[in-house]
């Protein structure tokens, strides 16, 4: 599915993508959004790379992982944070073990509130063989403490990169929450999720006149998951040329 040469930015090779995908340990995630499912469908649909991005947990990436080296998708270990604003970002690592590290971090952020299966959904966490190997108890849907001001380092830190979600959304997106963008913001790259919004976007909020802009499914279900359609310019199918993508304006 690769297409080649011809890509702006200096890219080698454009991917299909979807970069913003919650499994079933997500309480809104449907039952059948197990790791395996999700890479197959990615296959299925012809995407070359997906991540996995729960709300407050990586803790289903390696099975993702493990399926994506069985499927040829390459996935990509991530979350989708809640900050201490209630703001959603997503947030992408170059391997798994930086993934958990910053998994752990967050995991103690979070209040510990028990999460009530019957309202809010099931945790399930999967091993390899996609068999439920556990649940999450601490509710996942909470804000942690994180800030989004330190939000940036944080990742950075890790080697990831950081980018606002669906800031077009009327709830637990940058722009709803905060009002604004923070003029001395570091991301290079945001989410809009209704790409016929862009314009209007950009002119009221200039600094994502420098970004680069992706669009995800922020997929719930299997059929929810990005047809391919939308692809990011790479120099080679890797998880570091993805996210050095994502660290460079458009």
């Amino acid at each position: 599915m690769l297409r080649e040469n011809g890509v702006r930015g200096g890219g080698n090779v454009e991917l299909y993508y979807d970069l913003h995908i919650h499994s079933c340990l997500s309480p809104c995630g449907d039952g059948d959004m197990t790791p395996a499912n999700i890479v197959g469908m990615a296959a299925v649909k012809g995407l070359d790379v997906i991540a996995v991005t729960d709300h407050n947990s990586c803790k289903n990436c390696g099975a993702a992982m493990a399926m994506g080296e069985e499927y040829g998708v390459l996935v990509i270990p991530g979350m989708e944070i809640c900050t201490a604003e209630e703001v959603h970002a997503v947030c992408l690592f170059p391997d798994l073990p930086e993934a958990v590290d910053f998994d752990r971090l967050v995991h103690d952020a979070l209040p510990p509130v028990k999460n009530r299966p019957d309202i809010f959904g099931d945790q399930q966490i999967y091993d390899c063989g996609d068999h439920i190997c556990g649940e999450e108890p601490y509710l996942l849907i909470n804000a942690c403490s994180i800030s989004f001001d330190g939000l940036w380092e944080l990742v950075r830190e890790r080697g990831g990169v950081m980018f606002p979600a669906h800031i077009d959304k009327t709830a637990n997106s940058l722009i709803s929450n905060l009002g604004m963008v923070p003029p001395d913001s570091r991301f290079v790259t945001a989410e809009v999720k209704n790409l016929s919004l862009l314009h209007r976007l950009r002119r009221e909020h200039p600094y994502l006149e420098r970004c680069r802009i992706v669009s995800n499914s922020d997929a719930h279900y299997l059929e929810d998951i990005n047809e391919p359609q939308l692809t990011l310019p790479v120099e080679e199918k890797s998880i570091g040329s993805v996210l050095e993508t994502l660290l460079k304006r458009e």
